[in-house]
């Protein structure tokens, strides 16, 4: 075939760095990444869960360190996971759990009063149980759910939270915590809820970090079951009309089709997750020499933002802050 017949030549797109540069269609920088921690109670506590794999477990006055190197690299924000010294099984003593991340979200307000702030809103970690709802009659209990973690919202929202997220997946917990936020005058706090969060076996670092592996039984009962797509898209229309400010897809990289379905569905800022396991599979990969870390991360992340995501809550973003692709 003579080469005036072969149409468009896609090539002339790509044939040096200031063309692909000039023709890319979306872009991932440090702007794009949120950092999350785990607050433990005490003071000089750090612990990396495990090296390299980026769960960090921080004392408040240690987060103040990290405020500084997520400020140089330019990352977008922090998330926080309050992580109790003691668990109760019937929230009683939820204002006493939280104290200590309280005083650690203070202490990034005051230090960094920019820095966007989200704190997880779940009761995982509290309960004695390890689920994210209270447990009556050995079932997860909905309604009376919905009341803790209105108070706990109302609790990180007074001590500075830019966002309150709510991770659990109660039915109707956005609107309990808007009308709990704006009761307390906290109208100002943004809701970012995780409008699909799959029933994963990609959580598993993470629940050794938080502490927050069920006791009995798994979390199929509230989190969504992963062949549904359907079901996905309810979810989030259901925390579009309670009030939902921005919505979370996780886990991202085996959800790239629902983030792209949410993107086209709705208007608001769409959040992805890359989880623990995510992360692991390609620090173990690299570890054993099949990949490159650093290229396979910056791959997996930049699929997201094709699939529609505003920005991305990674345990990486420490790392690859500072870097633009």
């Amino acid at each position: 075939m003579k080469p005036e017949m072969l149409g468009p030549r896609l090539r002339r797109l790509r044939s040096h760095v200031g063309i692909r540069r000039l023709f890319q269609e979306c872009s991932l920088e440090s702007r794009h990444l949120v950092q999350p921690y785990f607050v433990v109670e005490g003071e000089g506590f750090r612990r990396e869960v495990k090296e390299g794999y980026g769960l960090w477990q921080l004392s408040a006055d240690q987060l103040l360190e990290e405020l500084r190197l997520l400020e140089e690299r330019g990352v977008g924000g922090l998330m926080l996971f309050a992580v109790p010294s003691f668990k109760c099984a019937d929230g009683s003593r939820l204002l006493e759990q939280m104290a200590p991340a309280q005083r650690a979200i203070e202490l990034c307000k005051k230090h960094a009063p920019t820095m966007p702030l989200f704190v997880d809103t779940c009761l995982c970690s509290f309960l004695s149980h390890g689920h994210c709802g209270l447990v009556k009659g050995g079932k997860i209990d909905n309604d009376s759910s919905l009341q803790c973690l209105a108070e706990m919202a109302v609790g990180w929202g007074k001590a500075g939270a830019d966002f309150v997220s709510p991770s659990d997946m109660m039915d109707g917990r956005v609107l309990a915590l808007r009308e709990a936020l704006d009761g307390a005058d906290l109208d100002e706090v943004a809701i970012l809820s995780y409008a699909v969060k799959m029933q994963s076996a990609f959580y598993s670092p993470f629940r050794d970090a938080a502490d927050s592996a069920p006791g009995f039984g798994d979390r199929s009962s509230y989190q969504e079951p992963v062949a549904n797509r359907r079901e996905a898209l309810r979810e989030i229309e259901l925390d579009v009309l309670e009030g939902a400010d921005a919505l979370l897809i996780k886990p991202a990289l085996s959800n790239l089709d629902l983030m792209r379905d949410a993107r086209e569905a709705c208007h608001l800022p769409l959040v992805a997750y890359q989880v623990s396991g995510e992360l692991a599979m390609l620090r173990a990969a690299a570890e054993a020499g099949l990949l490159d870390f650093e290229a396979a991360c910056r791959e997996t992340l930049l699929s997201m933002r094709r699939a529609g995501a505003d920005f991305i809550v990674s345990y990486a973003a420490r790392c690859f802050g500072g870097g633009n692709s």
